[in-house]
């Protein structure tokens, strides 16, 4: 199966130590965010998970623990843009984020580590001509360290429209103008450009449209041939990737975007972030009262077939 670690919160940057610690005890628990009480148990084994996907935006903190995940044959999302401390107050500079990027890419290899440039706005600190500047500047920094970069335009959630009011949706012409400027600099640089449920009208300016963390992206990165079922795809019927099963939980993530579609506000986020127990197999708390705990249904999607290997 695929166990997910990043679609909820950042768990490398703030819970690397308490993830380390999961694996060591072979097991997590995770709440329901929607019905708490009701708690799933994972099971952490290589023998079941064969996927371990992480999504950061600093993954540094868990670059002590690397050699650990190797058995889960980790996919890596790192987010690096071009927004300073106004718009992401505690993601450190992305001069920072690169290097630690590059670590991560010599351990796992360039087809496992993706580099996300995400959530795209625009603004009159972020042009789309300082958009596409950077974005080639960056590209040229990460020849060589990875195969793709994921984008996606802005999504005005009703939490993003409320922390960041000024964020505006990107107009078809921007949009076009980004996207074919960015898979021009991602082909001089051997990198994939890849777009996050965004329609197929950058197909036409060279942007790859069939997904970011696809049965062809995983079995690449793994070198296992998988027989993923179509229940692990996200919740969008427009969103053909393989997500696996999350491990997270909203309103922990301490980076403070503006745009950020996962915390509702800094004060419940501090306040459960003083709940979390490195110890403990919740994420956030301890056992309660009334939780009702279930173990998952799980099984390897590793194929009898051999080994995949590529050229």
């Amino acid at each position: 199966m695929i166990i997910n670690t990043g679609m909820r919160t950042d768990i490398p940057a703030f819970y690397s130590r308490w993830l380390r610690n999961r694996i060591r005890e072979g097991y997590v628990l995770v709440r329901n965010p929607y019905h708490p009480q009701q708690v799933t148990k994972y099971l952490l084994t290589p023998e079941l998970v064969d996927i371990m996907a992480f999504c950061s935006k600093n993954p540094a903190p868990l670059i002590p623990y690397l050699k650990e995940f190797d058995v889960f044959h980790p996919f890596w999302f790192v987010t690096i843009t071009p927004y300073g401390p106004e718009i992401e107050p505690n993601v450190p500079p992305r001069e920072s984020v690169m290097e630690t990027f590059k670590r991560i890419s010599d351990h796992v290899g360039p087809d496992s580590i993706s580099w996300r440039y995400d959530p795209i706005f625009i603004s009159p600190d972020y042009s789309v001509e300082t958009h596409i500047e950077v974005f080639s500047q960056m590209a040229e920094n990460l020849k060589g360290y990875t195969s793709q970069c994921v984008i996606s335009f802005i999504d005005l959630y009703e939490k993003t429209k409320r922390n960041f009011p000024q964020g505006r949706r990107v107009q078809q012409d921007e949009r076009i103008a980004i996207g074919s400027a960015f898979a021009k600099a991602g082909k001089k640089n051997g990198i994939t450009v890849r777009s996050c449920v965004e329609g197929t009208d950058l197909a036409a300016y060279g942007v790859d449209i069939s997904g970011c963390m696809t049965q062809q992206i995983l079995e690449r990165s793994s070198g296992e041939y998988l027989n993923i079922p179509r229940s692990e795809a996200g919740a969008r019927p427009e969103c053909s990737c393989l997500l696996g099963h999350d491990i997270g939980a909203y309103n922990t993530c301490a980076h403070d975007c503006r745009y950020c579609y996962a915390n509702d506000d800094k004060a419940l986020v501090r306040q459960n972030m003083r709940q979390h127990d490195p110890d403990s197999p919740f994420l956030i708390g301890h056992e309660m009262e009334g939780d009702r705990i279930t173990l998952a249904r799980q099984e390897t999607y590793v194929s009898d077939q051999m080994r995949m290997t590529f050229e």
